[in-house]
């Protein structure tokens, strides 16, 4: 498995993209360790020691070794309304060309941070963040000038029910 660094044309970011990325077996104590950092991402090492069963440095070691792995991230997840972005959209695309080229692109957006390549009646799908109609506009006119982008369709949130990140440890 190796890890691609792309350099992003907005600003400077730079995107990780993983290639051949392989399943890893997680024994039981990573899988707890996982599962205490997806309810509180800051919570101590040694609480979670104590609640698996293992010393600070030895849980230290280990989410040192799952996040190398590239098996989990630790991040701050914001909320775009509190931020000044109130409109977030999935957009649909359909591409004609290279797919994995058009994906790459749509990476590239500052405002998308979200981008999938599906089956079905789109073949990517990308979520959006906005400050507002007129800025969602703004984006589906770029993305419609990406070569290869054939069609987009919009799909506007109007009330988020449920956002989590605790997708299990399988």
């Amino acid at each position: 498995m190796t890890n691609r660094q792309q350099e992003n044309g907005n600003g400077g970011r730079r995107v990780t993209v993983r290639e051949g990325a392989s399943h890893v077996l997680l024994d039981d104590v990573a899988k707890q360790i996982i599962e205490q950092l997806q309810e509180d991402g800051r919570r101590p090492y040694a609480t979670i020691g104590k609640a698996v069963g293992l010393s600070e440095a030895a849980v230290r070691q280990r989410v040192q070794r799952l996040l190398d792995a590239g098996v989990m991230q630790i991040v701050a997840v914001t909320d775009p309304l509190q931020l000044g972005f109130p409109r977030q959209a999935m957009i649909g695309l359909r591409t004609d060309g290279d797919l994995e080229a058009v994906a790459d692109r749509l990476a590239e957006f500052e405002e998308i941070d979200y981008v999938v390549i599906t089956a079905g009646s789109f073949d990517l799908l990308a979520e959006v963040v906005c400050r507002n109609d007129a800025h969602l506009l703004e984006i589906l006119q770029k993305l419609r000038a990406v070569p290869g982008v054939l069609a987009t369709e919009a799909f506007v949130y109007l009330k988020l029910r449920k956002q989590t990140y605790t997708w299990g440890t399988a």
